[in-house]
C-alpha cells in the first residue's frame, strides 16, 4: 500500500482584485472524493495545510444547488474526519519523499495561499526530483505556480494541464473580479493547457503529473492516480 499526502488550502478566502475577500477555502468534493477512493483503496492518507491549522471548506460546496445532489455526503465526511482535520501537518514540516503521491485539492483557497507559498513549492519540486506522483485538481494546479528553481524558472513549464477553466471561472461568476485566472496564468508560464467542455469530467495526463478540470473531474482524477500507483 501506498502513503499519500493531500495537501489543503488553509485560507478561509480569496482576495479579490478589488482588495475585498470573498469568502472561501478547499472545495469539499475535490477533497472527500479522492479521500475516501484512497481509503477504500487501502493506502495511507495524511492531510497538510500550510500553517498546520484546521481548514476551511468552502462553505457552498455543501449547497445542493452548487455542489450537487451528494452535498449532503460531503459535509458528513468532513465532519468524520474532524480529529484528522483538526491536526493537519504544517507544510514546511513534510518531508515529500515519505510519500508515493502529493494531491492538492482545490476551491479558490489555493489561489490565495498555496499560489506562492515556498514550502509548498519545496514540496513539490522535491516530489517531482523524486519521481513522485504530483496531482491537481479544479483550482488546485495553482499550488503549482509556487515551484520554481534557484533561477526563477517553473518547474512545470511545458508541461500539460488541466485546470478551472477561464470560461468555467466566468460561468461561475467570479472572473470578473479576479485578480488573475488560473488557466491564462498557468498559460502564461508556459503550460500546455488541455481544457475539455464546461463541467465534465476531465483529467490529463504528463507522466507522474496528473490534473483534472473542475470538481466534476474529481473521481477520474483520484481514479487516476491509483491506476498510477498500481
Amino acid at each position: 500500500m501506498s502513503n499519500i499526502l493531500i495537501v489543503l488550502s488553509g485560507a478561509d478566502h480569496w482576495t479579490l482584485a478589488d482588495g475585498t475577500k470573498h469568502p472561501s477555502g478547499y472545495w469539499a468534493e475535490e477533497f472527500v472524493v479522492p479521500h475516501e477512493k484512497f481509503i477504500q483503496a487501502g493506502h495511507t492518507v495524511e492531510v497538510a495545510t500550510p500553517a498546520g491549522l484546521r481548514p476551511t471548506p468552502d462553505p457552498l460546496s455543501f449547497t445542493p444547488d452548487v455542489a450537487g445532489p451528494d452535498a449532503a455526503h460531503y459535509s458528513e465526511y468532513v465532519d468524520s474526519l474532524s480529529e484528522i482535520l483538526g491536526s493537519p501537518l504544517r507544510l514546511g514540516d513534510v518531508d515529500a519523499t515519505s510519500y508515493d503521491a502529493v494531491v492538492i485539492p482545490g476551491g479558490h483557497g489555493p489561489m490565495e495561499d498555496l499560489a506562492d507559498n515556498r514550502a509548498m513549492g519545496r514540496l513539490l519540486a522535491a516530489a517531482d526530483d523524486a519521481g513522485k506522483i504530483i496531482a491537481s485538481v479544479c483550482h488546485g494546479p495553482a499550488a503549482l505556480l509556487s515551484a520554481t528553481d534557484s533561477d526563477g524558472r517553473w518547474l512545470f513549464a511545458g508541461r500539460r494541464l488541466t485546470c478551472l477553466t477561464d470560461e468555467e471561472e466566468t460561468q461561475f461568476g467570479t472572473a470578473a473580479k479576479a485578480p488573475w485566472l488560473l488557466e491564462s496564468r498557468l498559460r502564461e508560464r508556459g503550460a500546455q493547457i488541455e481544457g475539455g467542455p464546461e463541467w465534465a469530467p476531465n483529467v490529463v495526463r504528463d507522466g507522474r503529473l496528473i490534473s483534472g478540470q473542475n470538481p466534476a473531474s474529481s473521481a477520474a482524477l483520484a481514479d487516476a492516480v491509483l491506476a498510477a500507483l498500481d
